[in-house]
């Protein structure tokens, strides 16, 4: 245990420099040489990967090109079946359709003209009648009785590929071999009774399926082979390394990759199944091929490895003389600082992590002789606050006994109105002074604005209606003073005073989340969207200092000192939010903190 500390003491007592050097050796040789042994044990499986992605895009276009000529087939097919001629005679026989044999021939005749790839097309009617262009039948054996007539009636109607013919009593006037050709059918049903009245049969070139597949060659001697459901092999080139594919190789899905072992070398397959014709394309190559290419990337890696180490040992000195000369400087500049000279600045020009810290020195410079001036106009203005706080408590009395004597002059005269609007403005002083506390209780905030409204009641009439509702239970809340009146004064001139016709303030006080909420709440003229971003914008700026700002000018000085007040007694999340609705009204938000009123701070 002792040793491993004085170890550790050493290593955090060396130079910064020299643990740079250090670090950078060991992050770059020791990497490199395992980045170099995971990249030879991977890079077999990114050339597995990247020739199995290749591959599966051949498949992928392959496929393509087949599904192109089988929905061909298809839609042959589906043109046939919907020719009325054809219909009559899958209905009627050859003796009772009143349509020309030979114009139905040539109607068939027109498909393999356009489409080349066609060998022939056979019609076929439940009694086993037939008209064709290529096709006749071998034998007087009935055609309903042939495998394929059979398969096509169970898939009621469905295309489907059948693969090479097998023995079947159907040859052409060309004689295709059953491996030169690919078969499809389709019954037709009829759309009344739903009941097959015939079935389609066309045969598809196999060349050209070996013209599509044979030009894609997979490494040196690897190649595509098509197979249907049955393992049946459709196409293969005569090269071919494998002579027989099982279908459960490919029980694992649609699409994917497995080796086989076969004639004693070991195989890869690739393979994709078409959903449209239900064929496999698979791609075949040796294992072998890509031992070759493995080994010259390994060579590339070794050699590339060796010279990464030689140029990281000379980068090391390099970058940690860069990175500690700086920092050494930083150092010293602190110790400046320190010391109590906070003029010096870093000067360099660097745009890295060092840079970024030494204009981040400058910034805490900055910021701190902000600081200290800040304290200093706050010591001013406290100072100067203090002062006017004596100046305004010189016989307050004074000022309460005269508006006494004026109320009770307009009572003794008969002018009730002026006397409640003097006692009114009485409480409206009493309240606002309060002996010079800035806490008071949230009922006597009530009570001020109540009184306050009173007044503008007696100027206003029915133009000002008003509400309160504050819970009972926040009464006994200690806020800071005169938080409301500011808020209301505006909604009365820039909102109640410019509507048309009567308008109505609502004050509401409740517990929201733990929080304090007043809201004040006006039906005036509200305030246009650009204005309201200008006043929202004027709410969250800094508070540092009160003195007269762009900001105290658009929002009112009024609302402005609430806000400071509120931001510089509590802090954030709490202050004043606005939201408004230009001809509908205003919405003031304000937020405090839950607080119990001290009783020894209540104002008389």
């Amino acid at each position: 245990m002792t040793l491993k500390k004085v170890t550790s003491f050493e290593m955090n007592d060396l130079p910064i420099r020299y643990k740079i050097i250090a670090l950078l050796l060991v992050i770059s040789i020791l990497p490199s040489i395992g980045i170099g042994s995971l990249i030879s044990l991977a890079v077999d499986k990114i050339i597995d990967k990247q020739v199995t992605e290749h591959t599966l895009q051949l498949i992928g276009q392959a496929n393509k090109s087949l599904e192109s000529y089988v929905e061909n087939m298809q839609d042959s097919s589906y043109l046939i079946s919907f020719n009325p001629e054809m219909i009559d005679f899958l209905k009627n026989g050859k003796e009772r359709s009143i349509y020309n044999q030979y114009q139905m021939r040539q109607f068939l005749q027109g498909f393999t003209t356009v489409n080349p790839e066609i060998a022939g097309i056979l019609v076929v009617n439940s009694n086993g009648e037939y008209i064709s262009n290529e096709l006749y039948a071998k034998n007087i054996k009935l055609l309903t009785e042939e495998k394929w007539y059979q398969e096509a009636v169970a898939n009621k109607g469905i295309f489907k590929i059948i693969g090479h013919p097998n023995n079947r009593n159907v040859t052409s006037h060309v004689n295709y071999s059953d491996r030169e050709i690919v078969s499809g059918v389709r019954s037709i049903l009829d759309p009344d009774t739903q009941k097959v009245i015939g079935v389609i049969l066309i045969d598809l070139k196999l060349r050209v399926i070996s013209e599509i597949v044979e030009d894609v060659r997979l490494g040196k001697a690897g190649y595509l082979m098509v197979i249907d459901d049955d393992g049946e092999v459709i196409y293969s080139p005569q090269d071919s390394l494998v002579n027989q594919i099982h279908p459960y190789w490919f029980a694992k899905g649609t699409s994917g990759t497995f080796s086989k072992k076969i004639n004693g070398e070991n195989m890869q397959f690739i393979y994709r199944k078409s959903p449209f014709s239900n064929w496999t394309t698979i791609g075949v190559f040796s294992t072998n091929e890509s031992v070759s290419e493995v080994q010259k990337i390994n060579f590339y890696l070794i050699s590339f490895l060796f010279i990464i180490c030689a140029f990281a040992i000379g980068a090391s000195y390099y970058f940690s003389h860069s990175m500690s000369r700086p920092i050494n400087q930083l150092n010293a500049f602190m110790n400046q600082v320190e010391s109590g000279d906070l003029s010096i600045r870093y000067r360099g020009v660097r745009r890295d992590e060092i840079g970024m810290l030494g204009r981040s020195f400058n910034n805490m410079l900055e910021h701190i002789n902000r600081l200290i001036s800040l304290i200093e106009i706050h010591s001013r203005q406290k100072r100067e606050a203090e002062l006017r706080t004596l100046q305004s408590h010189i016989k307050p009395h004074f000022l309460y006994n005269t508006l006494d004597t004026i109320n009770w002059m307009a009572r003794r005269k008969g002018a009730l109105d002026v006397a409640e609007v003097v006692e009114s403005l009485s409480q409206l002083f009493r309240i606002g002074l309060s002996k010079g506390n800035d806490i008071i209780q949230l009922e006597n905030e009530i009570e001020h604005i109540y009184n306050y409204l009173k007044i503008q009641k007696a100027r206003y009439k029915d133009k000002l209606n008003y509400s309160i509702s504050i819970d009972p239970k926040l009464t006994n809340l200690s806020i800071i003073k005169l938080v409301l009146q500011p808020i209301v004064e505006n909604a009365i001139y820039h909102g109640i005073k410019e509507r048309r016709g009567p308008g109505h303030i609502t004050i509401i006080g409740e517990n929201h989340e733990g929080n304090l909420v007043l809201y004040v709440k006006d039906d005036g003229v509200g305030i246009p969207d650009e204005r309201l971003a200008k006043l929202q914008d004027s709410l969250s700026v800094n508070f540092d200092s009160l003195e007269e700002t762009k900001e105290m000018l658009i929002i009112g000085y009024g609302v402005m000192n609430v806000q400071a007040r509120i931001k510089l007694t509590y802090g954030d999340p709490y202050g004043l939010y606005i939201v408004s609705q230009e001809g509908k009204g205003t919405e003031v938000k304000i937020l405090l903190p839950l607080k119990m009123m001290n009783l020894d701070s209540r104002p008389e």
